[in-house]
């Protein structure tokens, strides 16, 4: 059918694809890319005893960062939350409200097929659709051991040692960075133990690396023992040695807090968590958090579930190489919801495939640091975001800071600074196709008179409303609502 490789390979190729405008300064900027895949299968005409696959990007999106709860817009004119996963879905989105739109209108639709209640459509037989992300998504799935490497083609902390010729002492090169190996003398006798601390912080709540070198033998210390250059005391060698990856994602308000231990002990698992903002704080849910609720809600939003006769599930989740656990995986993004029941009819808990790729994103940080050149300055996170997605007018938007790239000042709060992407665009799409759809095919939700807000709408898609309720108190009781006076824009 098709692999891991495959789907990374074909996501890889369309981003090359694109023009430059809003890709990363190759060798001095990161950035994370996200992408859904289309697999259609059908009867080969040749050879009916065998399908056909054939696998189609319908969204890509890049980007890292997010906008604090002060740039919010009540028009909903701004994209808050800008990491690649979530550019992706939303590109996705604009891709289905144009599918069905061909559907109601009779045009050929390759996604969808009349459903059995008025007004109401379907996925295609052999249709489904895959999520591919270039790295691990922030927050809890982020969260992971750096010893493991157990179902990853590349280890978490891979070091060479060099010799400085300069200094003639040994250094560690970490994935292109070179540092000079640290020594530290501890105590009256003057004993050695060697400590390094690496530290990639990647930004907007990325993970971050932190290893430790074994100490050297201490003819003062306990068999196994050194002393902690933290210090807490004497630690063992194998304390010294764990460690986790680390996530820039805050817990919410009123989930248990982050202890900071050492090693393991520094996170707190399972918990939703907030993306990190530069000095003003976000109010977006990380990207672990908002998939794992992908897979009780569908990945369709509130306003095209009025139009759908069940929910639109991820069938497999792709990871690109990069530092990747299996089970964090599973904890962050599926095992949060299995528990959840009495869903309403068109929705169940579907948990994707988790699969991770051996080949890895040519823009990522750690491939970055490989290309970078001396004189290019500080490696930093691209500031531009990209969406891409399969519509036939417009499907490229560059987005910086929640606003169309390169739009001026004078032009902030039009609908020239808008992204396609953004809730206010997405929401006139939804409306263009209920202006489309002849009054005898309106799904019953929409047949209100009194429906005018963005959260009017929302709100009216009952059977999606259900399940968010169900899906609050069962799993994500913490989760913080959007503040209504954002939602009003019409």
């Amino acid at each position: 059918m098709w692999s891991a490789d495959e789907i990374a390979r074909i996501c890889f190729e369309c981003f090359s694809e694109l023009p430059k405008r809003g890709k990363p300064e190759p060798g001095r900027e990161w950035t994370l890319l996200a992408a859904v895949v289309k697999v259609s299968e059908s009867q080969s005409p040749d050879q009916p005893e065998r399908n056909r696959i054939e696998k189609e990007v319908v969204s890509l999106g890049t980007g890292t960062k997010c906008i604090g709860k002060s740039a919010m817009s009540p028009h909903g004119d701004v994209l808050n939350d800008s990491h690649a996963e979530v550019i992706a879905r939303r590109g996705f989105v604009r891709y289905l409200t144009e599918q069905l739109r061909r559907a109601v209108v009779g045009e050929s639709s390759s996604v969808f097929r009349p459903g059995d209640e008025r007004g109401k459509w379907r996925l295609k037989d052999g249709v489904s659709f895959l999520f591919f992300t270039s790295h691990t998504p922030c927050g809890d799935a982020s969260i992971i051991p750096m010893t493991d490497s157990q179902s990853q083609p590349c280890l978490p902390v891979r070091t060479e040692e060099h010799t400085d010729e300069t200094n003639n002492r040994p250094v560690e090169k970490h994935r292109g960075r070179t540092l000079k190996r640290q020594m530290e003398r501890e105590g009256e006798e003057g004993a050695a133990c060697k400590h390094l601390r690496l530290a990639i912080e990647e930004e907007e709540g990325q993970a971050s690396l932190v290893s430790e070198t074994l100490p050297e033998d201490n003819p003062t210390s306990p068999k196994n023992e050194v002393a902690d250059p933290d210090g807490r005391g004497r630690r063992s060698v194998e304390e010294l040695t764990r460690d986790i990856h680390r996530t820039g994602a805050k817990c919410v308000p009123g989930a248990p807090t982050d202890p900071h231990l050492a090693g393991p002990g520094y996170h707190t698992v399972g918990v939703l968590r907030v993306k990190p903002g530069r000095g003003d704080p976000t109010l977006s849910l990380s990207c672990s958090d908002k998939m794992a609720r992908w897979t009780a809600l569908g990945c369709q939003g509130a306003l095209l579930s009025h139009y759908l006769q069940e929910a639109i599930y991820f069938s497999a989740v792709i990871t690109g190489k990069c530092p990747y656990n299996l089970p964090a995986m599973q904890r962050a993004l599926t095992n949060r919801c299995l528990q959840v029941t009495e869903l309403p009819a068109g929705f169940t808990i579907r948990p994707p495939l988790l699969l991770q790729s051996s080949l890895e994103f040519a823009h990522s940080h750690a491939q970055t640091e490989c290309s970078h050149q001396d004189g290019q300055g500080r490696i930093s996170p691209c500031g531009a975001a990209i969406s891409w997605c399969a519509v036939p007018n417009q499907p490229l938007d560059v987005t910086a800071n929640g606003y169309k790239h390169g739009v001026t000042k004078k032009a902030l709060g039009t609908e020239k600074s808008r992204s396609f992407i953004c809730k206010a665009e997405l929401f006139r799409c939804f409306l263009d196709l209920l202006a489309v759809t002849a009054d005898s095919q309106l799904p019953q939700s929409l047949r209100r008179k009194d429906l005018k807000t963005y959260l009017d709408y929302k709100q009216a898609a009952e059977s999606y409303q259900q399940a968010w309720k169900q899906l609050l108190i069962q799993a994500f009781s913490l989760w913080p609502r959007s503040p209504r006076h954002l939602l009003l824009f019409h």
